[in-house]
């Protein structure tokens, strides 16, 4: 599907292609509620109206909303969109599917994610799992009975915690994929300090990108 993706707002890439592959194997069903967290351009979020859900797009960005909601109108697919912060705009409802691409890169810089600029869609604490941990808390709750959450990270954000505490929250969780890649850009210009951390071996410049499925009962 082609989108429009104006300066500042984090394209589909590699990441983004996963998720949308295990997201074209999920069963959907028409009408189905769904939840894509920092939507970006809309990617995910058009996917699953593509597939009959009725989406609500979250960002905190407003172009990144402008945007979706720009790609929604030019492919003729309904989408709702709210600003907000994580899952703060999903107030008291309910998901039959949440999708997220959440910032997971580790970053040198200590404490949250910048509120402003492009790293806010990447940065993500010195072992890159700010956002993931707060979404292990905060979705489970907004999952409907048989609910989904599909959601893609790196194995430098440390998965197997994911599915620790997604588990701990209640879902049956798994890897639904997995696909190695070569660094991009940003984790390039990072990978001597990865290797001074210790979060890859000295010369290695690929990451692999996992999907954590996990299921409310």
């Amino acid at each position: 599907m082609l989108l429009l993706r104006p300066p500042g707002v984090y394209p589909a890439q590699g990441d983004t292609d996963l998720l949308l592959d295990v997201l074209g194997r999920e069963p959907v069903r028409p009408g189905a509620r769904c939840l894509d967290l920092g939507t970006g351009s809309g990617a995910l979020a058009l996917a699953a109206a593509r597939r009959g859900c009725r989406v609500t797009a979250v960002d905190l960005s407003r172009l990144a909303l402008a945007t979706a909601w720009l790609n929604a109108h030019l492919h003729r697919l309904p989408l709702r969109v709210r600003r907000g912060d994580l899952t703060a705009p999903a107030g008291g409802s309910r998901y039959d599917l949440v999708l997220s691409n959440p910032p997971y890169v580790p970053s040198p810089h200590p404490g949250p994610p910048p509120r402003s600029g492009p790293a806010r869609a990447w940065d993500a604490g010195p072992d890159g799992r700010l956002l993931l941990d707060l979404m292990c808390r905060r979705v489970p709750p907004l999952l409907a009975p048989g609910g989904v959450l599909l959601l893609v990270q790196s194995s430098l954000a440390d998965p197997g915690a994911t599915v620790r505490r997604l588990r701990a929250a209640g879902l049956r969780t798994s890897v639904a994929a997995r696909r190695l890649q070569g660094f991009g850009p940003v984790m390039t210009a990072r990978a001597s300090w990865f290797e001074h951390t210790g979060l890859i071996e000295p010369g290695v410049r690929t990451e692999e990108l996992v999907v954590i499925r996990g299921v409310r009962d």
